[in-house]
């Protein structure tokens, strides 16, 4: 292992913003250059998903038990694209990052593995990849988190983007979303998502108010107890906190009536 002070702290290559980052009581973060966190690592547990709203974008395993192919549009620490990559070995994972600063920090600071035959990072912009129709139909899980260094809303939100995601995604897909920023974001958000997919569900917000939205290609009948089922093997098994979840889409649907 490297020395640390031979491992980049900062990449900046022009035309994109750098990506640098911070440390605090053993938790890494990373920063666009600016003071709000674009994701973040517990050193010790590299591999984890430290953040609980990032946590929340894998609510999609209450539905899908083993997923073909996983795609993440944005990969902020690669947080999302390393327990997907480790932790459900039947799966493909493919990225969509535009900043190759944030690409080369993931490697270098947050354990973020070369690709391989299941890792596929790409340097491109995600609206490019879901309006690629060579990738229509193939994707069972589609992650979106996509923010700049400013953070006031998801960078790509508009009704045909949402088509884009929607088409991506093959027969029972599912996509999570993350919307945070100004309040004005939330509605229009929501609003291009349920133009297009069959139902579109949003969790209480967490964190610094992040809401995470789970939209379905086909609405799902939807059983609490097996849910509640489903959860508790996702607690014993990958450790995430699956139960909340629930909660939170049996809270919603009572907010609805």
């Amino acid at each position: 292992m490297p020395a640390m002070s031979s491992i980049p702290t900062r990449f900046d290559q022009p035309g994109h913003p750098p990506a640098t980052i911070t440390e605090y009581q053993g938790v890494r973060s990373l920063h666009l250059g600016t003071s709000w966190v674009q994701g973040a690592m517990r050193i010790a547990k590299p591999d984890n998903i430290e953040l609980e709203y990032v946590q929340m974008m894998m609510m999609w395993l209450l539905f899908i038990d083993s997923p073909r192919h996983i795609v993440q549009l944005g990969l902020g620490s690669a947080a999302l694209t390393k327990f997907s990559y480790r932790r459900i070995p039947t799966a493909r994972v493919t990225v969509a990052e535009l900043n190759p600063n944030v690409i080369a920090m993931c490697r270098a600071q947050f354990a973020l593995p070369s690709n391989d035959e299941r890792l596929d990072v790409r340097e491109m912009n995600a609206m490019d990849f879901v309006l690629d129709t060579a990738n229509h139909g193939t994707v069972d899980v589609l992650q979106v988190d996509l923010y700049d260094e400013e953070a006031r809303g998801p960078v790509l939100d508009s009704p045909e983007f949402y088509q884009a995601c929607y088409d991506t995604l093959a027969d029972g897909g599912i996509m999570t979303t993350n919307v945070f920023g100004d309040f004005s974001n939330y509605d229009k958000n929501l609003q291009a998502m349920e133009l297009v997919f069959d139902a579109v569900v949003w969790l209480p917000e967490v964190h610094d108010a992040n809401i995470v939205v789970i939209a379905f290609k086909q609405a799902p009948v939807i059983d609490f107890s097996v849910l509640y089922e489903r959860a508790g093997q996702i607690k014993k098994t990958l450790n995430l906190p699956a139960k909340a979840w629930v909660n939170g889409l049996k809270g919603w649907m009572l907010d609805q009536r």
